[in-house]
């Protein structure tokens, strides 16, 4: 018998952290905790408020349900929560940790051995130009040689300016930029912006205007000089024929995957399968989980063995995080088996 119960937790940030939906200063993350013959299995809820389809008043009334229906068994409980994406790879992780011989290697591999890492891109969060100017000098130290940096927060120009620097100073063989816009520009400017980072060399721009503009966001994808991923674009949509008419429609060059905003394990795999049939690349990304969902992420995203830099966290964000394995070193996610973790709550 499947003992089920599920606690809130409050991640504080180190510094206020800049995006488009504004700047974050805490971040509420929930837990489902199952016990069984003496075993326990941990599984993170990541809600991203403002961003998450499953950001709704009846949230903690859902999780509720979840632990008082928990015998109705994985399977039946995760298809009855096909609009809670967030509690799906909650449930999802919670499983896997109960069913491992350890709670928290839940994929074991070269990377959970130790042996391997994943590359990863270096986040440079939004702000004012020195402010970003700094984080970029960081990244480039510790070793990253790719860089994501969000843009539409501050002025177009200046944010150029700081690409450019970045540009004279590396190559893109040296450095790879990626840029995030969050859905910043209007279908009215985003070509014209597009050319105008296009000369950049940059690898990549995420989700250049907001979701829902299915016609204006496939002309992009087919005019854009500068190959677009879509990130937002993916969230709610549940059915598997609607994400295929969404990847056909538009046809982007990339599709990015947040395991908690899109169904999880199996959200994820379903969209990987369609996107390759379409010749569509993609890569993972977290969503400010905690270092239990970023840990899931991880070991997930090794097993998928795929060699584009992934947008994993690296759990420094939060003064309260919980000590793991993760460290990050020359611009790669490691498992450093010497570390022990330190789950209370």
């Amino acid at each position: 018998m499947i003992k089920a119960t599920y606690k809130k937790y409050i991640l504080n940030f180190k510094n206020p952290s800049g995006t488009s939906r504004g700047v974050l200063r805490t971040k509420e993350t929930w837990f489902i905790l199952l016990e069984e013959n003496g075993k326990s299995g941990i599984g993170e809820t990541g809600l991203f408020r403002g961003l998450s389809i499953d950001d709704v008043p009846n949230y903690e009334e859902k999780l509720i349900w979840v632990c008082s229906n928990i015998d109705k068994g994985e399977e039946l409980l995760l298809k009855e929560l096909f609009e809670f994406p967030s509690i799906q790879f909650g449930l999802e992780q919670a499983f896997l940790s109960l069913r491992s011989k350890d709670s928290f290697e839940l994929f074991p591999s070269e990377f959970t051995k130790g042996n391997e890492s994943i590359s990863i891109n270096g986040l440079v969060w939004m702000g004012d130009k020195e402010f970003m100017k700094t984080q970029i000098k960081e990244k480039l130290k510790t070793g990253f040689s790719c860089i994501k940096m969000k843009i539409g927060a501050i002025d177009f120009d200046t944010e150029i300016a700081l690409l450019k620097s970045i540009r004279n100073e590396f190559s893109s063989n040296e450095i790879e930029l990626r840029v995030d816009a969050n859905g910043a520009f209007t279908k009215e400017n985003a070509l014209e912006k597009l050319s105008v980072l296009s000369a950049l060399d940059l690898h990549s721009i995420e989700q250049p205007i907001k979701q829902g503009q299915l016609e204006e966001m496939a002309f992009l994808c087919e005019k854009t000089p500068l190959p677009i991923a879509l990130d937002e674009e993916l969230i709610g949509v549940f059915t598997e024929s609607d994400k295929k008419t969404l990847l056909e429609t538009i046809q982007p060059q990339y599709i990015i995957l947040k395991p908690s905003l899109v169904g999880g394990i199996a959200g994820s795999k379903e969209w990987i399968s369609i996107a390759e049939n379409n010749n569509i690349d993609w890569w993972i990304t977290s969503a400010l989980e905690s270092n239990i969902g970023l840990n899931v992420i991880a070991q997930f995203t090794y097993d998928l063995q795929n060699k584009l830099p992934q947008g994993l966290g690296t759990g420094g964000l939060f003064t309260n995080n919980f000590t793991s394995p993760l460290t990050v070193a020359n611009g790669a996610l490691h498992y450093n088996n010497a570390i022990q973790w330190d789950f209370k709550l």
